[in-house]
């Protein structure tokens, strides 16, 4: 069984760690390095888990707060493993697998005596 990899994201208490405690504090000196974002987007980087973020700007995160990767970003293993998606059988659908269980059934006219 393989643990679902996941990972923790330490950008406020690095800062902190370097006198920083206000968002917009970073926002002069992401600029000094080329990088232009909006006071919401380093608030958001600052205060919530990045799903995606660009190298540069963590090359820039790393150089203003000369820190290391491994001070910003925490590997962890969830306690979920990953699952495997399932892949549809050739031919058709059996019980329980994909979309067969949900198709409608054919409607059935029948004649009405009068």
């Amino acid at each position: 069984m393989e643990q679902k990899l996941d990972y923790r994201w330490h950008l406020r208490r690095v800062m902190a760690d370097r006198g920083m405690f206000s968002t917009t504090d970073l926002i002069p000196l992401l600029a000094e390095c080329g990088i232009t974002l909006s006071s919401s987007q380093v608030y958001r980087l600052v205060t919530e888990r990045p799903e995606r973020l660009s190298l540069k700007v963590l090359m820039a995160l790393l150089d203003i707060l000369d820190c290391s990767m491994e001070d910003l970003i925490e590997p962890a293993a969830t306690g979920e493993t990953a699952r495997k998606p399932r892949k549809a059988a050739a031919g058709g659908t059996s019980a329980g697998e994909g979309v067969g269980l949900l198709r409608p059934k054919r409607a059935r006219i029948t004649a009405v005596d009068q």
